[in-house]
Order: structure tokens, then C-alpha cells, then sequence
């Protein structure tokens, strides 16, 4: 006995709600498309809808404490490399 379900109505009804993306989401969407600063305060507050001039002392903060907390490696020490592979059950 294997009806098909019919769609509730009220599922047609739905509608995608669309939420500006935050200051801080939208610097690091910046910092992740360019390099160059002006280029992601353009970005930043083209994303916002904000002017840049309101949004320029927030990227240059937000880009030096990028700098600072980046991770570095030991000089002259590889850097290692780990796999994870998933093995499947074994057949009884």
C-alpha cells in the first residue's frame, strides 16, 4: 500500500526570506574575494549598503588582526601532512 503524499498547501506559500549579511560577515566575505584593501572596502560596503568612508576603519582594523592571529610555520620544519580515509563495514 504505497499512496503518494500529496504537498501540504501551505508549503507553496513559502517565500525565501533574505537577510543582508553582517559587518563582520561581509569583511571576511571581502578579505576572501581580494587582497587589495580598497578593493574589499568596496566589496564590504557594496554588500552592506553602507558607504565606504563608514566602513574603512572597520576593514583596516579587521585586516591587521587577521595578520596578527595568521599561523605560522617553524622555519625549516616540514609541515605535516594527515589523510582520514573512511573505510567501509565489512561484509558478514
Amino acid at each position: 500500500m504505497d499512496r503518494k503524499r500529496s504537498i501540504p498547501a501551505a508549503w507553496s506559500k513559502r517565500r525565501t526570506r533574505y537577510d543582508s549579511p553582517g559587518l563582520y560577515e561581509a569583511i571576511g566575505a571581502a578579505q576572501g574575494l581580494t587582497n587589495q584593501i580598497e578593493g574589499q572596502i568596496a566589496i564590504a560596503a557594496q554588500l552592506i549598503g553602507l558607504p565606504e568612508d563608514e566602513i574603512r576603519d572597520r576593514v583596516l582594523l579587521a585586516r591587521n588582526q587577521r595578520n596578527q592571529s595568521r599561523p605560522t610555520t617553524a622555519r625549516g620544519r616540514p609541515t605535516e601532512v594527515v589523510a582520514i580515509k573512511r573505510r567501509s563495514p565489512r561484509a558478514n
